[in-house]
């Protein structure tokens, strides 16, 4: 059989021949356009081969978003090598976990994070090549020398074949050490040509891309398939989210797409900033990594129009399950067609079903596992026979979300099986939960947890965040839920926090909330006041 394809990392270098003086990647400081970045990146490509980096090795990244973390990228893809982007707020031995399971042979690190090296190092026999984007310490190279001193000559990219990996996308690690779902170049191809059919058609070079959000993950796949069509990238100053700025980066440049997730868009809609600045160049406002709430949809969608996408999808199908687009965004409940709750309907050439335990697939309005096949599915999960074999289970990817689709196809998430919880005999669903808490006036974010009880098996505690300026109560908030949610499904507890614990990416990190409720959790069942 046939399996050559073209290597994913010539998507840069045909960009650069179409539109050369057109810029890829904007700062505050600098614009670089395609044919400076494709030039930098073949001149390191050219440095590591004659350092004997071949194809198969994989290199480990550790860096803050900026020019050099999404070059590597199209480093590692010419190169044939695997691209292995951390998020650069874990712990130093989390990335030794990653260099160690990846066995990287090279390791690109940003300023500051000198100790990440050395974790690595001494986790990771296999490591013999170190680069820094700051000042190097003995051994390691620099960076900016590799690519700015290199021969004019084009690199010519590996020969890549279907299913040869190009990058190792780690998952989040919800239980135990994250996993390396493996990505290669024929899916990502089509992955890449998906994105464009069916989040953002119409997308050209004369298009920005606001980065909002880390490289390493799924924004680093939105930037990918913006380079695909040319259209620059455009980084903000600050690292962390300032809406003031993000609002004046539309403005200015006149952005017309971004990545983010409901979090995040939540901030920005929130912020003042967005009545002060003019949006109305955006197209695509996708927003993904979690169900958007009802009334935060409702609040964006008289924020900004008609311009929210949203798609469902793992780290493992590449983002890459369902679409809602703008058109089927309706802020009224009660508008025709409007299917509230829903994340949309089965991605191009994908096709999505609800599996029961033993693999039977069930009926619209059925709930149970969500699982999914098609060309967007990664090749599994590297050196992890036990993880591929659950996952894999029955011909399809399962992606631990439940859910059910309706009659017309429409995917609707109920919850991770993990957060579900049995109280006394019935299962509930917390998101149902958060919705109908959500809709309280004086409740800015929520998260409900089932919690462990001698009596009823587990009992639900709801964890509220008030917004600023406004009290409310548990009784209040209780009395709220009637007649809204069963009442087996009420919280019999509610307790008020500052502020709910969130990953890098911006999402609310049940594993850590519920650590940290553990720990009240005695007080509670002792009958303290909540």
């Amino acid at each position: 059989m046939f399996n050559t394809v073209m290597n994913l990392g010539d998507l840069l270098t045909q960009v650069a021949q179409r539109y050369a003086d057109e810029p890829g990647f904007i700062t505050s400081t600098a614009d670089w356009s395609w044919a400076t970045i494709n030039r930098r990146v073949d001149a390191v490509c050219t440095s590591l081969r004659e350092l004997g980096v071949k194809k198969g090795d994989r290199i480990l990244v550790h860096s803050r978003n900026n020019l050099p973390l999404f070059e590597s990228a199209w480093i590692a893809f010419k190169l044939g090598a695997v691209w292995v982007p951390t998020n650069y707020r874990i712990a130093p031995p989390e990335a030794a976990y990653l260099g160690q399971s990846s066995r990287a042979r090279v390791m690109i690190y940003d300023r500051g994070f000198e100790h990440y090296v050395d974790a690595v190092r001494a986790a990771s026999p296999a490591l013999e090549h170190v680069i820094a984007l700051g000042e190097p310490r003995d051994g390691e190279r620099v960076y900016e020398t590799l690519a700015t001193s290199g021969p004019s000559s084009a690199f010519r990219s590996e020969t890549a074949d279907r299913d040869d990996p190009l990058w190792f996308f780690y998952t989040s690690g919800t239980t135990g050490h994250p996993k390396a779902g493996t990505l290669t170049h024929g899916q990502m191809a089509f992955v890449v040509t998906n994105h464009l059919a069916d989040l953002m058609p119409g997308l050209s070079h004369r298009s920005r891309s606001l980065v909002v959000a880390p490289l390493s993950h799924g924004a680093g796949i939105h930037a990918l398939v913006n380079t695909a069509r040319g259209a620059a990238s455009v980084l903000p100053s600050s690292e962390k989210l300032d809406p003031e700025e993000v609002w004046s980066l539309v403005e200015r440049h006149r952005i017309d797409n971004l990545f983010t997730v409901p979090t995040i868009v939540k901030m920005l809609t929130e912020h003042d900033a967005v009545d002060r600045y003019d949006h109305r160049s955006l197209k695509f406002v996708i927003y993904a990594g979690a169900p958007m709430y009802r009334v935060d949809q409702q609040h964006a969608l008289r924020k900004l129009g008609r311009v929210l996408v949203q798609y469902y999808g793992l780290g493992e199908v590449t983002g890459n399950i369902t679409v809602l687009p703008p058109h089927l965004h309706e802020e009224d409940d009660d508008a025709p067609g409007c299917r509230v709750g829903t994340c949309g309907y089965p991605r191009t050439g994908m096709e999505v079903g609800i599996l029961d335990d033993d693999g039977r697939r069930l009926q619209p309005f059925e709930t149970g596992e969500v699982c999914v096949r098609g060309p967007a599915v990664m090749s599994g999960y590297d050196s992890n026979p036990e993880a591929n074999a659950k996952a894999f289970r029955h011909g399809w990817f399962h992606t631990g979300d439940l859910g059910h689709l309706d009659r017309e196809g429409f995917l609707y998430i109920t919850g991770r099986s993990s957060d579900m919880y049995i109280s006394g005999g019935s299962n509930v669903y917390p998101r149902e939960v958060e919705e109908a808490l959500l809709q309280h006036p004086a409740v800015l974010e929520v998260a409900v947890l089932g919690m462990p009880d001698p009596k009823w098996g587990e009992l639900g505690v709801a964890v509220v965040v008030r917004r600023d300026g406004r009290d409310v109560s548990a009784e209040a908030l209780l009395s709220h839920l009637e007649g809204r949610v069963a009442r087996y499904k009420c919280p019999r507890h509610v307790l008020f926090w500052d502020a709910l614990p969130k990953s890098a990416y911006g999402k609310i990190t049940k594993k850590d909330l519920r650590a940290r409720l553990a720990a009240e959790w005695s007080e509670l069942q002792a009958g303290a006041s909540v």
